[in-house]
Parts: structure tokens; C-alpha cells; sequence
């Protein structure tokens, strides 16, 4: 799957000599995405605020100046405000907001653009160095998709802001899943990448499931992640703050009841909290089954990972959990978001050490 990129295969003769492995090892190269991944792990939380809060349609304009230097005089946050007092968020639900509230808003947003163009500086200009040094052998394409998607995912960024300038009061909660699709993509690319470069896991290593099952679960998480986002972004979160029922029902008797089937996804919080919980037993489900497989039948670093899966996914259930029952706070939803991000990446590096 993703070794596809990398443009040879990889060997599993345990006894391969470390000069045999291709790629090769290049340790720099793996500390270097492991900070990518913490920085793109920074932006989902980052980003999972600035929506919480309401405050990604605060600048509306894409301006890299903008998104380096914030407003430095009271004139230049006049103008700003000036400019958000045009939105319909502004006009329909913030009417009568202060500057200093506006400000509030501003900087997530802003804190939010500027750590996606830190973000390009420090993997670009390694890539550079890495791949003038030769250290990218092997890894040059998959570097590019890389580079690739970043800047796919800047464009992604504005075209879901311009949804919410004028015309919504909140930006598509479609836009903000594909959004967060692509961050998850990034991050699943590199992580992959990095334990490549550091030749992770060792060839003595046995996962005890099947080589796709990890991938299986990775395909399970990726559709949970949308189905929040899409309640996030249509603020559905604390529509009902009951659990295990839904408004009193198992099943809610309102769920899928829009005439456009589309809708009932992104607009109808019984539909989309139904599917967000039952697709999140699921994952528990097989997380924890993988687990004990992988507990029982499996050795080496493929065990341990597989274990770790299991764990990560009971804690995020439970997390799930306590976010509905407390009604959404921002902290819980945000821990939230945090756990869905770190199961992701251990799902990655168990579907890794399965592979190999």
C-alpha cells in the first residue's frame, strides 16, 4: 500500500544486513517527519479549537502577510473587525461583539495559519538539504506527495473559509471533514515514512492477525473521524447529552427523517450522532479484538503495538463518552479530537508492524 511510493520493495529475509535494506536507514530523515507529525498533530488541535470557538471565518482574507504578522496598531484591528462585521457570522450571531472579544476569536484563527506555514518552512527546507545530501534515496516520491498534499491542504483550508463568508453562518461542515481528511492522510503518510527511515520494526516480529486487518481498522477510524467532524461542524455535539440513548431513544425516531439523504449527514444531529456512536462501538470492537489477537498470538514490536491499539481505543470510547454526557464542553471535545488523532497513529503503526 503505502511502500508503493517508495519505488523498491522491502526485504523480509530476517537475516538482511542493514546495508541490504531499501530504503535505506536514515535516522535524520525519521526525526525529521516525527516533528512533521507532531506539528500536523498540533495543527488538528489547533484547527478542532478554532472551530469549537467559533473563530475560523475571523480573518477573511488569505493574505501570507496576515498570517505571519497579526494586527501590530489598534487601526489595523479596527480594519480587521471592520472586515468581519461583513460576514453573516457577524451580522446573524455576533451583532454587538467588542473588538476585544474579536480579538479573542482572531487569534485562534490566526494561530491556525501561521502554524500551517511554520509547518511548510520546516518541512520544506530539510527536504531540500535531505534531498541534496542523498539522504531522500528511496523516499524522494513519497517526499513529494508530501510536499504535494501540504499545499493541496492550504487550498482545502481557504475553499472551506469562502463557505462561510457570506452566504452560512458557519463554514461547510463538508468542507471541514475533507479539511481533516487530508490532515489525517499527512499524517498517516508520514508516521508511515518515519518508522520506514528508522526500519521499523525489526524483522523478528510477528503480529499473530491478518496483514490487512490493522488496515481494515484504519479504514473504520477514517470514516468515524469524518462522521464527528461533520457533527462538529453542523454543531450537533450538544444536541443530546444522553447516554447510551439518543433524546430517550435507542434509536431516535427523528434519525434520517430529512427528505434529502445527503442532509440527514451533514444537518440532522439525531442521524449524525447514530451513526457517530454506533460506528465508534464498532471501533472499540475491533480495536480491542486486534488487541487480544495480537496479545496472544503475536511477538515483538508488532504485539506491543497491537496491544497499545487496544488501550488507545477503550480510552477514546470512554473519553466519548463523558464528551456527551457533559454536553460538548470545548475541553472534553477538544481531548476528544486529541485521542481520535492518537488512535489514528497507533492504528498506523500497527498496520505498519502487521505489514512487515
Amino acid at each position: 500500500m503505502l511502500h508503493a511510493f517508495y519505488g523498491r520493495s522491502e526485504g523480509t529475509n530476517a537475516s538482511m544486513q542493514a546495508e541490504d535494506i531499501w530504503p535505506p536507514r536514515q535516522r535524520l530523515v525519521g526525526i525529521w517527519l516525527l516533528i512533521i507529525c507532531a506539528l500536523v498533530f498540533a495543527m488538528i488541535m489547533v484547527g478542532g479549537a478554532t472551530r469549537l470557538t467559533d473563530s475560523g471565518l475571523s480573518i477573511t482574507e488569505w493574505n501570507f502577510m496576515k498570517h505571519v504578522i497579526p494586527p501590530t496598531s489598534e487601526a489595523a484591528w479596527q480594519q480587521e473587525f471592520a472586515l468581519y462585521q461583513n460576514t453573516m457570522e457577524y451580522q446573524a450571531q455576533n451583532n454587538g461583539m467588542s473588538l476585544e472579544e474579536f480579538r479573542g476569536i482572531y487569534w485562534w484563527e490566526w494561530g491556525h495559519r501561521f502554524l500551517g506555514q511554520t509547518l511548510g518552512l520546516v518541512f520544506l527546507l530539510p527536504a531540500l538539504v535531505f534531498f541534496f545530501t542523498g539522504r531522500l534515496r528511496g523516499r524522494f516520491r513519497v517526499t513529494a506527495l508530501l510536499f504535494v498534499l501540504g499545499g493541496l491542504q492550504g487550498a482545502i483550508g481557504w475553499w472551506m473559509v469562502t463557505s462561510g463568508l457570506f452566504d452560512r453562518l458557519d463554514v461547510s461542515p463538508v468542507r471541514l471533514a475533507i479539511h481533516l481528511a487530508m490532515a489525517f492522510v499527512i499524517l498517516a503518510i508520514a508516521l508511515w515514512t518515519a518508522l520506514g527511515a528508522f526500519v521499523w520494526p525489526s524483522q523478528k516480529t510477528e503480529a499473530g492477525v491478518w496483514r490487512w486487518a490493522p488496515f481494515a481498522l484504519m479504514a473504520l477510524i477514517f470514516v468515524q473521524v469524518m462522521l464527528g467532524a461533520l457533527l462538529a461542524g453542523s454543531d450537533g455535539g450538544k444536541a443530546y447529552a444522553d447516554w447510551p440513548t439518543i433524546g430517550g431513544e435507542w434509536i431516535p425516531s427523528s434519525a434520517f427523517g430529512l427528505d434529502s439523504l445527503w442532509a440527514n449527514f451533514t444537518e440532522e444531529h439525531a442521524t449524525q450522532h447514530l451513526l457517530h456512536r454506533t460506528t465508534g462501538y464498532a471501533v472499540a470492537f475491533f480495536a480491542l479484538l486486534l488487541s487480544l489477537v495480537g496479545l496472544i498470538r503475536g511477538r515483538g514490536d508488532a504485539r506491543w503495538a497491537l496491544g497499545l491499539v487496544g488501550l488507545v481505543a477503550a480510552l477514546q470510547a470512554g473519553l466519548g463518552i463523558m464528551t456527551v454526557l457533559a454536553a460538548s464542553p470545548l475541553s472534553l471535545s477538544l481531548l476528544h479530537q486529541a485521542g481520535a488523532a492518537v488512535l489514528w497513529m497507533t492504528a498506523v503503526v500497527a498496520a505498519r508492524a502487521a505489514w512487515r
